[in-house]
């Protein structure tokens, strides 16, 4: 089966296991995991931080910051298609009690002037009835937005705003690693217009689970107080940890690899009558197309039956991602089938 639902469904190679069963541990809870800690001071140092925490989850270290910035009540900026505000299960509301006020960016890349129409100018009697904003949340790579790269002087610009009206930036870079080997922009200077910025090493690196979520001392300390409070304590959490240290040493550059795949394959689907895409959307390791003659549903059952795991992305619409268990020959194995299921559907 060549899967590409996800860069998530990637597995941990011999080298990687290896490291992890090696690896120093002891209690993260009580602070002294050698590999956990090892881990957040190199995710720190490459994010030009202060700190950082190691969390379960993406969800995790997102939902952490939005409560280490906010108050209950408080509003927050976010792409209307943001992971934080569409696919984290409501979780703003439910553990911090925010609202996120979206705005509508062109594959999840909005402006500076976008940010600038969205605060509110106080209301002229009762300013105390409208709920205080306090934070800007990019993501980058967007996923729903198809893995797109936020450009660094977008970033800038958008910071330069949220500044002058006082407001904090959170970055959701689950995929920022894509995103600077797309741009050739480091993860610090992308992360130095950020007060918070939360990286996965489970998607595109490989590791089995786990993100971290980077900033200065003092937020990082009130971040270990939610990480604590959400449920998130590890015990020996450097087996894990182990994983995405080796991901770090080996599988960054890498990740160009799977960006050449994912247009490879964007590139075989372009020839195919019945389908829809913009090539040149494809920046990084995602690729999403849209279906004209069969449903998205029936489509990917029938790949699947063929031996390619897709994902549906709505009615019409369909999402293959590319990752490190995914070569050459798979990437045109795929394509092979999703020709056929094609020919057939119109036959």
């Amino acid at each position: 089966m060549i899967d590409l639902r996800s860069d998530t469904v990637s597995r941990p190679s011999m080298e990687m296991r290896r490291a992890m069963a090696d690896a120093p541990v002891g209690d993260d809870v009580y602070g002294d995991d050698p590999s956990v800690r090892a881990l957040e001071q190199r995710t720190a140092q490459l994010l030009g931080k202060d700190d950082a925490v190691y969390m379960v989850s993406g969800t995790m270290t997102n939902q952490v910051a939005l409560r280490a910035h906010t108050e209950s009540g408080d509003e927050v900026i976010a792409d209307a298609a943001a992971h934080i505000a569409v696919l984290e299960r409501g979780a703003p509301a439910a553990l911090s009690g925010i609202t996120i006020r979206p705005l509508r960016g062109l594959n999840g890349i909005f402006s500076a002037d976008d940010v600038r129409a969205a605060v509110r100018l106080p209301h002229p009697f009762l300013p105390a009835t409208q709920p205080p904003l306090r934070l800007v949340c990019l993501e980058n790579t967007h996923n729903l937005g198809g893995g797109t790269v936020w450009p660094i002087g977008r970033v800038l610009e958008v910071a330069a705003v949220a500044r002058t009206h006082g407001l904090k930036l959170h970055l959701d870079g689950a995929r920022l690693w894509n995103a600077s080997v797309a741009s050739g922009v480091s993860e610090a200077d992308y992360a130095a217009a950020f007060d918070t910025v939360s990286v996965c090493f489970s998607k595109g690196l490989g590791a089995p689970m786990g993100s971290a979520l980077a900033g200065s001392h003092a937020m990082i300390a009130r971040a270990r107080r939610f990480k604590a409070l959400f449920g998130g304590g590890f015990r020996q959490g450097g087996i894990v940890a182990a994983g995405a240290l080796y991901a770090l040493d080996y599988h960054r550059a890498r990740l160009r690899d799977d960006h050449a795949r994912a247009a490879q394959l964007a590139r075989r689907l372009a020839a195919m009558p019945g389908i829809a895409i913009d090539v040149a959307a494809v920046q990084t390791n995602i690729v999403r197309f849209r279906l004209e003659t069969i449903p998205a549903a029936a489509f990917v059952d029938y790949c699947f039956a063929a031996g390619v795991h897709l994902l549906p992305a709505g009615p019409a619409g369909v999402r293959a991602v590319v990752h490190l268990d995914v070569g050459d020959e798979e990437i045109e194995r795929a394509a092979d089938v999703i020709s056929l299921v094609l020919k057939r559907a119109a036959a």
